[in-house]
C-alpha cells in the first residue's frame, strides 16, 4: 500500500509540474445587451452604453436599480476591464449628485476639465480612482475607475443613449 501511494504521489507531482497553469485569474465577462435594453425602458433618464469600443474592452459587471427617488434615485452601472487590464465603469443616477460622485469616484478631487466629443467633463483625480463627470438636467454620469483619464475618455467618447448594445463576444 505504501508503494502504491508513492507511485501515485510521483505521478501527481509530474502532472503538477509539467501541465501548464493559467496565469492569474481569468476575467469573467458578461453580456449586457438585455440589461441595457431593460434599463432604457425603465430608467427616468437616457441610459448610456458604449457603441464602438474594441473587443479588448471586456464588460465585467452590469446592474440597474430603481431606488427611492428622494434618497438615491435610479442607478445604472456598467463595468469594464480595458485593454491595459485597468477597471473603468459607467455610472449614472438621477439622485443627489454630490454624494453619488463622491461614492463612485472613491472621493477623488476635482482636477480640471476634459473635452470629449465636444462636451466638457469635470475631471477628478484620486489615489484609488480617477473619474470624468458630466451633469445634465436630472442625471449625473460618472465614468470612473483605476484606468487613467485618457482611457476613461475613450469610454466616455463611445457612450450613446440610442445605439443598440454591442453584440456579445462569441468566445464567452
Amino acid at each position: 500500500m505504501i508503494l502504491s501511494m508513492a507511485v501515485i504521489g510521483v505521478a501527481a507531482a509530474i502532472v503538477y509540474f509539467f501541465v501548464p497553469h493559467s496565469e492569474g485569474d481569468p476575467v469573467r465577462t458578461v453580456d449586457y445587451r438585455v440589461e441595457v435594453l431593460s434599463a432604457r425602458r425603465a430608467a427616468p433618464f437616457p441610459v448610456l452604453a458604449p457603441d464602438g469600443l474594441s473587443k479588448d474592452w471586456r464588460a465585467t459587471s452590469v446592474s440597474y436599480r430603481h431606488l427611492d427617488p428622494e434618497a438615491e434615485g435610479a442607478v445604472w452601472h456598467l463595468g469594464f476591464i480595458n485593454p491595459q487590464d485597468e477597471y473603468a465603469a459607467v455610472e449614472q443616477s438621477n439622485g443627489p449628485a454630490e454624494a453619488f460622485i463622491a461614492d463612485k469616484s472613491k472621493s477623488a478631487e476635482r482636477s480640471g476639465t476634459t473635452v470629449v466629443r465636444g462636451k466638457t467633463w469635470e475631471r477628478y483625480s484620486g489615489p484609488k480612482y480617477n473619474a470624468l463627470v458630466r451633469q445634465e438636467k436630472d442625471v449625473t454620469t460618472v465614468v470612473t475607475g483605476t484606468a487613467p483619464h485618457r482611457q476613461l475618455a475613450v469610454l466616455a467618447a463611445a457612450l450613446s443613449s440610442s445605439a443598440s448594445p454591442a453584440p456579445a463576444d462569441p468566445s464567452n
